[in-house]
């Protein structure tokens, strides 16, 4: 037995695809802008701006990082990502320690405040994600996962650190 939607997208043109995934697109870019301003509203409560908390969350997932590998792993220029450390150093939320592996690019790790701030943080937005509407299931989330890595790895070339004027 074939999964209908799989067989569906195998058999669809790569301009249908296409269009089809500009839809991602069209609701990723607003998703994104609505749960910043939503970490922006509630980062009185714990101080933590949205680029502290991605800091935060990516060393509670990975442990200790260097700025430039967090940069990598987020897709934020290594600037952006060293004001936030620095951000969050001043706060006691992390603090840096010799890496053995390169002298003069110390790994940042959580502390215990850190963590306990990560911690609360993430528990509110789960709670506030239990109320998502729509009989989602495990599947529709694994499928919505496959689709945005998919598309996540067509772009995973896009140099951060490289200034780019929009005129």
């Amino acid at each position: 037995m074939t999964d209908e939607p799989s067989a569906a997208l195998a058999s669809s043109r790569p301009d249908e695809l296409a269009e089809h995934l500009m839809e991602v697109f069209d609701l990723v870019g607003p998703l994104y802008r609505r749960v910043h301003r939503k970490v922006e509203q509630t980062a009185p409560d714990e101080g933590l701006s949205v680029g502290v908390r991605a800091v935060l969350d990516l060393l509670r997932t990975h442990g200790p990082m260097t700025v430039p590998q967090m940069g990598r792993a987020q897709a934020l220029s290594r600037q952006f990502v060293q004001r936030m450390v620095n951000d969050a150093a001043g706060r006691g939320l992390v603090r840096g320690v010799a890496n053995p592996a390169h002298r003069r690019s110390p790994l940042i790790r959580l502390t215990d405040e850190g963590r306990a701030a990560i911690g609360a943080a993430r528990a509110r937005e789960q709670a506030l994600l239990r109320r998502v509407d729509g009989d989602l299931t495990m599947a529709d989330i694994d499928a919505c996962l496959r689709v945005l890595g998919a598309m996540n790895a067509l772009f995973v070339d896009v140099d951060v650190d490289v200034d780019v004027d929009v005129d």
